[in-house]
Parts: structure tokens; sequence; C-alpha cells
């Protein structure tokens, strides 16, 4: 029975695998890791896992059940990422979603002009800057990879732009090893020296393995790199049905779960007690297009049972939302988006980037970034549910008005007003005749006036000039550090 003297709030959410699914999941995962191993190609790292009882031959890995559960026992069940200021910013456990930007395409679509064109520094920049403005983005990743600096060095400059940009976390993949130390020493920089950013981290590493089951020898140095640091750190590999992982979406969640689990277990192995979440991304291969499709619904929903899996080890989880294989703000691009943030948010997914890919990913747009953040207010209203308390009951205002009357001039309706209502800023909720008055514009168009708007007017608060100076230093020396040392390879 509901006691009115008390409060209740259940959040909305869904299920996709019941838990005898999450056991068997779990079991065939830790099977692979056990039976077929995996390609860990950095001698060190084989090195340290043959030393903790892992069966290692030449580049082969197979790790013994026990050794992984022991890495499980260690590593955080969530953690707390700070923004620039060292600001409490997002607490990455549970079911809490925050959202993200796009990352590392080749091509931008221009915030100003809508066109298409390679990726530029001054790109990232401006998607770092409108991201700071929106309110539903919850951490920025560098929208692009920039393709007006040298490949090797552009996460230097990718890293600088944003830091610049916003005060909210980053997360940031790192192209080289020694580009990810020197990242870190920049964001320690602005966090005012290591131990301070080791205590509120505002960056997260973004490692990448090769599906199916290969660790690179650059991909396992950024984890150990990530650990050695106490520096939060998602495993990313992609797995697509069909090519890089069985067409089985129960297939597929079991090698994303195995494949993190390796990167947990490299992880701890080095720095016990080192965060890391248990993830990674799932592309469907469209087969006729050969192109991933970011709009799928297979997609979200091998990410939600992937999450569910993460979550009965209690461990963070990672999803791709707001993304969409339109080419322009069209029907497709707003379906697209909606759908996949709208389940992910239901399936208590953590960290859910790609909030404004366009074009099967190839393109970064601030345009379906501004139409994202506006889907997700809504979503998160929508998650919240209904609250259930005294006040909300609303027993005595309803006797107060009694039948025929109406609600507009109750106190009680100016204090729940905007806490009850979601407030649209881009969706026409106007009469047909100002719509018509206004020249009928489009959702496009409103959401490109939004985004010249941002552009034009916020000003993200500013780093100390000392600060700036100090990290175009970092760059520079590490760009030259760096293709010195590709020289002689």
């Amino acid at each position: 029975m509901i006691h009115s003297s008390r409060s209740y709030s259940n959040s909305v959410g869904m299920r996709v695998l019941t838990e005898d699914q999450i056991w068997e999941i779990r079991q065939a995962a830790f099977e692979v890791i056990e039976k077929s191993g995996f390609k860990c190609l950095h001698e060190k790292a084989r090195r340290m896992l043959s030393s903790a009882g892992a069966v290692v031959k030449e580049e082969r890995v197979k790790i013994p059940r026990y050794i992984v559960e022991g890495c499980l026992a260690t590593v955080p069940k969530g953690w707390t990422i700070y923004d620039r200021n060292g600001r409490r910013g997002m607490e990455v456990e549970g079911r809490k979603s925050h959202y993200s930007t796009s990352t590392a395409s080749p091509n931008t679509k221009d915030a100003l002009t809508g066109e298409y064109h390679e990726t530029r520094v001054a790109d990232i920049a401006t998607g770092a800057k409108v991201a700071d403005a929106l309110p539903n983005i919850d951490f920025v990743m560098p929208m692009g990879s920039a393709q007006d600096v040298k490949g090797h060095i552009a996460d230097l400059h990718e890293f600088e732009a944003v830091v610049n940009h916003t005060t909210k976390p980053i997360a940031f993949i790192g192209y080289t090893p020694m580009g990810c130390e020197v990242i870190f020493e920049m964001a320690a920089v602005v966090a005012g020296g290591m131990e301070r950013l080791r205590e509120r981290p505002f960056v997260m590493l973004y490692p990448e393995a090769i599906s199916p089951f290969v660790f690179p020898r650059d991909v396992v140095e950024r984890i150990l790199i990530a650990a050695d640091r106490d520096m939060p750190q998602i495993p990313g590999a992609t797995a697509q049905p069909g090519a890089t992982a069985p067409m089985t979406l129960a297939g597929a969640v079991v090698q994303i779960t195995a494949e993190s689990l390796i990167h947990i277990t490299l992880a701890q192995l080095r720095k016990p007690g080192c965060p890391v979440s248990m993830s990674g991304n799932m592309g469907i291969l469209d087969m006729a297009t050969t192109l991933m499709a970011m709009g799928a619904p297979e997609g979200s929903l091998g990410l939600a049972a992937q999450a569910e899996v993460a979550q009965s080890f209690s461990l963070p989880t990672w999803g791709l939302a707001g993304a969409t294989d339109a080419k322009r703000m069209d029907a497709q691009a707003g379906i697209e988006g909606t759908f996949s943030i709208v389940t992910q948010a239901l399936a208590g997914l953590n960290l859910i980037h790609d909030v404004g890919y366009m074009a099967s990913g190839m393109a970064c747009a601030c345009e379906q970034l501004v139409m994202g953040n506006e889907v997700i207010g809504m979503t998160k209203r929508f998650v919240e549910g209904v609250r259930v308390d005294a006040a909300t009951l609303a027993r005595d205002v309803i006797d107060a008005v009694g039948p025929g009357g109406n609600f507009l001039a109750q106190r009680h309706t100016v204090d729940h007003l905007r806490k009850e209502l979601w407030h649209a800023r881009l969706f026409n909720r106007q009469t047909i005749a100002a719509w018509q008055q206004a020249g009928q514009p489009t959702m496009e168009d409103h959401v490109r006036e939004e985004v010249r708007r941002v552009v034009e007017t916020h000003q993200p608060e500013p780093l100390d000039g000392k600060i700036r100076d100090e990290l175009a230093r970092l760059k520079r020396e590490g760009e030259k550090e760096i293709l010195a040392r590709l020289e002689k390879q």
C-alpha cells in the first residue's frame, strides 16, 4: 500500500534478457577466453599474463577463468568523472545514463553552411563549443578525426581543441601510445598536477582492440598507460555480426563480453583497482552497402543485451546512440537518432556516445548533435517516471477546485509546472496560422538556426592563459618526439 506521507519514484526501464540468458552468456564468454583465447601482440603483456597463470603459445593467449574472476574482484564497480574545473560531473555506475558527441569521422557536415568537407581541427573546436552549450550533452569527444594535420599526432591537436572549448568531461581515443601519454600530461596541467588528476579525473581513454579477439601492441600499450595512471578507460572493440562477430546477436554479445573481460584482465593485472568499464560496440553491417548501419534497431538491441550482462557484474557500460545513416536533417535522421537515444536510456546504459553521427558514421554534424540534445531532454524526462507523494497526489487541490473548475490559477500548478513538464526548445507547437505566418519552418530550419546561434554567441569558459601556453608547448614537443620515433622505425 502507498502511504501519502512517503515519496515513491520509479524510473522507467526495460529488460531484454532473462537471468538465465545472462547466465548462459556469461558462461560462454568465460569459456571462449579459456578455450579459444585471443591474439596478444604485446610481448611484455604476454609475459605478465603467463606469470599470472595464463596459457601462452607464441601470440595466442588463453586465460583460465579463475584469473579473470580475480581481476573482476579488483575492478571498481563504477567511478565518478569530474569536469575540467574539478567539479563532480558524472557518476558512471548503475543505470545512470550520460550522453556524448560523435567522434573520429573523416568528414564534417559544416556547422554553418551544412556542406560536407574533410574534418579540420577548427571543426573539432566548433563541435566542442556547441556541445559545451547543450545542457543534455554530458561529456565530449573530439567530433571527428582531423585531416589537416598528420595522423599520428592529430590526437594532440584534437584534445587541445576540445579542452579549450568545453569544461565538460572528455573521452578520447589516442592514436599512439605516446600520444596518450602526452594527452594525460596535458590533462594533468589543466587539473593542477597528476595527483589531482587521479583524484578528480576529467578524461577517459577509449582503447579499441580489433574484433575478433586481436589486441595489437599499440592498443595494449594504451591500456597499460591508462592503468598505470589510474585513469578510467572504456574498451571499445567493434563486433559486426556476420563480419567480425557471429551473425547471431547472442553470439556477438558473448564476443563483446569476452573481449571486454580480456581488456579488464590486462588492466587489472597491470594495476589492480584501476577503473575499466565492461563495454564494446555493436556495429550492424549492411550487407547491401557494406557500410555500418548506425540506425539499425539491432545495434541498440545488442548493446542493451550486453549492458545487462555488464550490469550483472555491476560494471559500467557503453552505448552508441543519436546517430543516423541519413545525409541531411530529415525524417530518417530524426527517427534513427531518437530510437537509439530512447531505447538505450530505457536499458540503463551509462556512457552513450556518438550523438551527432551522420552518413553511416562517416561524418560528424552539429545539426544532428543539437537535435539529439532535444531528444535526450525528452527521454530523460520520460525515464524519470512518475513521482508519487502527498504533494503530487494533489488531494487538497482537487478538493479546492471542485467539479467543473480548472487548475490554471492554483499555486500547486505554478509549483509543479516546471518539475512535471519537459519544455521543448526546437519542436514546433504553434498553431497552423502562426506556423504559416512564420514562413512554415521545418525542423531542419530550427536546428540550423540553433546551431548558428550557439556558434555565434556561446562563449565557453576560457582556460587560464598560462595553462593554454603550457598545453601548446606539450603539444609541440609531443609532435616532434612522436614523429621522430616514427622516422626511426
